[in-house]
């Protein structure tokens, strides 16, 4: 009779395992295809972004330096991996593009090209896109962490392989999406 309870206890022990390493597995899975959909939305904006800066490079021609400070920005946004060195290259992509945007507000000629135009609707669509999938990434992250830090999963999971997975967050100031005045 003691062999069956102790084998019954077995069988549920491994029964638990199982499904809380497939929950745990389930999250983390969630939490990387959230960040997927990040990096193709960052991606697309890596891309616009010299796009744009060709457009007005020649209207602009003595605003080198901004010009050189959004290309370097952008290449360290573009060369960062994760969100913990994504959060703040991208913030400092945005701050250098919304010093773009506040510099051709002086450039009527610019304000009326419909290749600008273009691209400033593209950008800000990316950066809602961006935004919607950062929430979406922060959310699935945050149930993942809680997951595995609530009890009884706290007991094995770390033991299982499953560590906590870092929030996309970018720093206070730059939170605010660029606005972009087109007329």
């Amino acid at each position: 009779m003691s062999f069956w309870i102790v084998l019954g206890i077995l069988v549920a022990i491994g029964l638990w395992l199982i499904a809380l390493y497939n929950g745990l597995v389930g999250g983390r899975n969630q939490a990387q295809t959230a960040w997927s959909q990040i990096d193709v939305q960052l991606k697309r904006r890596h891309d616009l972004i010299p796009n744009l800066v060709q457009v007005v490079k020649d209207a602009m021609g003595y605003e080198q330096e901004t010009l050189t400070k959004v290309v370097q920005a952008r290449n360290t946004a573009a060369a960062a991996s994760g969100p913990a060195q994504a959060g703040p290259a991208e913030a400092a992509l945005t701050q250098a593009t919304r010093g773009l945007f506040a510099l051709m507000e002086n450039y009527p000629q610019l304000k009326a090209n419909d290749n600008v135009k273009q691209l400033q609707e593209e950008l800000t669509a990316t950066e809602n896109k961006i935004a919607f999938a950062r929430q979406f990434y922060n959310d699935s992250v945050n149930s993942y962490n809680t997951r595995r830090q609530t009890f009884p999963a706290v007991l094995a999971a770390a033991s299982l392989g499953f560590g906590p997975i870092e929030l996309f967050n970018m720093p206070e100031a730059e939170r605010e999406v660029p606005k972009v005045a087109l007329r």
